[in-house]
C-alpha cells in the first residue's frame, strides 16, 4: 500500500465532500445566503436526517458553520475557508507555478 502525503489527503477530503450532487446543491443554495435546515429541506427535497448528514460532512470539511436560532439550525458558507482551500490546493498541486515561471522569463 502506498502512503499518501497528508497535504494530498486534505485536498482529497474537500473534493470527496464536494463529489456529492446533493451537497453541491446545498452549497449552491447557501451561496445565496444562510439558510435554516427547513429551508434546505425544501430546496433540495431530501429528508431532515439526510440534509443534516450532508451538512455534517460540509461542516467536517470546514466549509460551512451552523448556529442555533431558537428551534432552528441555521447554516452559512465560510467564504474564507473556500478561498484558503483554493489557494492551498493550487500550492499543493503545483498549479500556477508554470504561469509564475513564464511571467518571470
Amino acid at each position: 500500500m502506498v502512503d499518501q502525503p497528508d497535504d494530498l489527503r486534505a485536498v482529497r477530503l474537500i473534493h470527496k465532500t464536494l463529489s456529492d450532487v446533493n451537497r453541491l446543491r446545498i452549497v449552491r443554495r447557501l451561496a445565496q445566503g444562510e439558510a435554516s435546515v427547513s429551508e434546505l429541506i425544501d430546496h433540495v427535497g431530501l429528508s431532515q436526517p439526510l440534509v443534516s448528514w450532508h451538512l455534517g460532512k460540509l461542516r467536517l470539511a470546514g466549509l460551512v458553520e451552523t448556529r442555533r436560532a431558537g428551534r432552528e439550525t441555521v447554516t452559512r458558507l465560510i467564504p474564507e475557508a473556500w478561498d484558503r482551500f483554493a489557494a492551498y490546493e493550487r500550492r499543493v498541486l503545483g498549479l500556477g507555478a508554470e504561469q509564475q515561471r513564464r511571467a518571470v522569463s
